[in-house]
């Protein structure tokens, strides 16, 4: 999965950084959601991007490693086998007195407009979902490492939950409208419910939802991400109901619920879904 988002990879951070990936062949398979991993390698590198803004390297790469001894005891990594993800800039670095706060929900050090503070708090939740471990390692003026570790499939890894398998969800031929900004979300949400036999639309902002409504005879669901530019989902969905009364909407933010509702984006029993979420 790595090598394949190398393409990808290579337009998003631009020509004037150099790409570097480094695959360990020997490496064990893990057990996590495709379409979420890529965007935990998307993340990080844009993150690497702009840290880098006059040229730079980001490497990536893949290893097996057995966790324990000084891993265990600075990292709190549970012993055991692990396929190891590394994601190496050269960039700015990060700041010791705020490397403790980066994978909060809304902490950004980028200026008004340019992040929303919820990248690195999407890569944390999508890791530890995966039973895995995740740290920084970064120097100011010199670049970051995060390091990201995967329980090898089959071996326990931090948490006891099961995720629900594809092939045990019950599917359906419904029409379904995703509403989200962010592509690799959108694609991933889309690309799930297409495998289960949905027929799926998509829409990177308002405009476009309601340019796709006007031109369906029957949409069955909604599903549109809260926070959006030019139009919110709450003021999307207003202006779908006026076309479609009655149409069923589900909302996804990475901000959480509790907090949605305490400013008052979406009304309360509205059925919120929220990001980072499994199959």
């Amino acid at each position: 999965l790595v090598k394949s988002t190398e393409t990808m990879l290579q337009r998003v951070i631009g020509e004037d950084i150099d790409l570097v990936i480094c695959c360990d062949p020997k490496a064990q398979a893990i057990k996590a959601d495709p379409g979420q991993l890529e965007q935990v390698i998307m993340n990080l590198a844009v993150n690497s991007r702009d840290a880098m803004p006059r040229r730079g390297r980001l490497r990536i790469e893949t290893e097996d490693v057995t966790a324990g001894g000084q891993m265990t005891q600075q990292h709190g990594v549970s012993p055991g086998r692990y396929t190891h993800l590394s994601v190496t800039d050269t960039g700015a670095g990060i700041a010791e007195e705020i490397a403790d706060s980066i994978f909060e929900p809304f902490f950004t050090t980028k200026p008004p407009g340019k992040g929303t503070g919820l990248g690195l708090s999407t890569v944390y939740g999508i890791v530890k979902q995966s039973e895995g471990f995740i740290w920084v390692d970064s120097r100011v003026g010199r670049g970051t490492a995060v390091h990201i570790l995967f329980p090898v499939a089959g071996e326990k890894g931090a948490g006891s939950k099961t995720p629900v398998e594809e092939d045990e969800m019950k599917g359906g031929n419904e029409t379904i409208l995703i509403i989200e900004d962010e592509e690799a979300v959108r694609k991933m949400v889309a690309r799930i419910l297409s495998r289960l036999g949905y027929s799926v639309l998509q829409a990177g902002n308002g405009q476009e939802a309601l340019k796709l409504l006007e031109a369906q005879d029957r949409v069955d669901l909604v599903i549109t991400d809260v926070e959006m530019p030019t139009m919110s989902g709450p003021d999307l969905v207003t202006k779908i109901t006026e076309l479609n009364p009655g149409i069923p909407t589900l909302y996804m933010s990475g901000y959480p619920d509790e907090a949605i509702a305490h400013h008052g984006v979406i009304e309360e029993g509205i059925t919120f879904l929220e990001k980072p979420f499994s199959p």
